[in-house]
């Protein structure tokens, strides 16, 4: 069988796209044509007729199953640069074998940056489009100094402009250009504050330019969280925090999670230390909940998923990352079902993930190492801990065995 052949074309919104001579070739000689609803309007005109057309839209497996079922060469028109954040890269996916070839537009963030005359090329670049917060969460917790933003009908730049404030990100200045390469392009430079405030025309993108360095935590000192009402020692102690975290080797993790998080300090350290981490925090309490919230937003940790209610009753598989995989876990308290609870995380950590905990009574040190040697796992010299008047801490580590 044949391999596929696709060709890529990238628009801007110029109602007359400048193609080069060899890409209007390419259109003449197709019948087959793929791309939005937008597109459409754009080339109509320089379309051989007859011709069929595969609308680009949700759900992408109807579009999938229309490019499986046509045998000749299809001709795909995108926006921008197929392969950034594109259409490309999902038929790579789909058809690994096929044969492309691609005549890319600017896409849109360089336009914009062309606008406004930023040099881009230290430029992060972050896409929301259909996608969760991650990848903007990561840059502003890294303290990226120029994002560039693809922006969807829900991560408007108005919603974008509220997250970087609500999260102590307001050092950021945004400049938005709507509708780029377009009869109705326009670019507006404004605050955050004034961004929050507006709507503006689909389609558009944003770059974050930051006016000041941002805050940045390594060790939050404890009296700097909200903690439960009259229980200001339920918080994993700093020095103990950090001890733990390096314990975790959170470094070469992928996800992690903080079992019974009470005020939040160890998912909020471990979120900021490592932006790319994927941080679920779990606790009973449901007064906590809104204590990790107001904590997150005070230091800047943003996108931290949290699960309320009893641990041993949650779906564990659907909290693991993306891949199905934990990583590394924190045990901050477990309601004396130590045994049970590290059970069940050990049923999802990968091969070589880490459990940690910080026991201060010998009861709780002995489960803790019982219980690995009863998984399997292996247990780690203790790390013994004191600070001032405190109880001595024995930081706690086990480690899943490989394969």
């Amino acid at each position: 069988m044949s391999r596929r052949r696709f060709t890529f074309i990238g628009l801007t919104d110029s109602p007359v796209p400048p193609l080069e001579e060899e890409a209007r070739a390419s259109i003449a000689s197709h019948s087959v044509f793929a791309g939005g609803e937008r597109h459409r309007q754009i080339v109509d005109g320089l379309l051989p007729r007859p011709h069929r057309w595969i609308n680009i839209a949700p759900p992408l497996g109807a579009v999938r199953t229309s490019l499986e079922e046509v045998c000749e060469p299809v001709l795909v028109f995108a926006s921008g640069d197929p392969f950034f954040y594109g259409f490309g890269a999902t038929l790579q996916k789909w058809f690994p074998d096929s044969r492309l070839r691609s005549f890319p537009a600017p896409h849109s963030l360089q336009l914009l940056a062309r606008r406004c005359m930023i040099p881009y090329q230290r430029m992060r670049h972050v896409s929301l489009t259909g996608r969760a917060w991650q990848e903007l969460d990561e840059a502003l917790i890294r303290g990226d100094e120029l994002v560039g933003v693809l922006t969807d009908q829900r991560k408007t730049p108005a919603a974008i402009a509220r997250r970087l404030l609500d999260y102590g990100y307001g050092n950021y200045a945004m400049r938005i250009g709507v509708a780029l390469g377009g009869e109705r392009e326009s670019v507006v430079e404004c605050t955050l504050r004034e961004a929050s405030e507006r709507d503006f025309a689909m389609p558009n993108c944003l770059i974050l330019l930051s006016e000041r360095p941002s805050s940045r935590w390594f060790g939050i000192p404890d009296e700097l969280f909200d903690g439960l009402p009259g229980r200001p020692n339920m918080i994993t102690k700093m020095p103990f925090r950090m001890a733990a975290i390096a314990a975790l080797e959170l470094g070469r993790a992928r996800s992690f999670w903080d079992v019974g998080f009470c005020t939040g300090s160890v998912a909020i350290e471990a979120r900021l230390q490592f932006p790319r981490l994927a941080v679920t925090a779990f606790e009973k309490r449901p007064e906590c909940d809104t204590i990790l919230e107001a904590n997150s937003r005070r230091f800047g940790a943003a996108g931290i998923a949290t699960v309320m209610g009893d641990f041993l009753r949650q779906d564990h598989a659907a909290c693991c990352a993306g891949d199905g995989q934990l990583d590394a876990a924190f045990i901050g308290g477990h309601g004396d079902r130590l045994e049970p609870v590290f059970t069940a995380i050990a049923a999802h950590l990968s091969p070589g993930g880490r459990i940690v905990m910080n026991a201060v009574r010998s009861s709780s040190r002995d489960a803790f190492a019982a219980t690995a040697a009863k998984l399997g796992f292996c247990l780690g010299d203790p790390l013994e801990l004191s600070l001032g008047s405190h109880n001595p801490i024995a930081v706690m580590k086990a480690v899943k065995p490989p394969l």
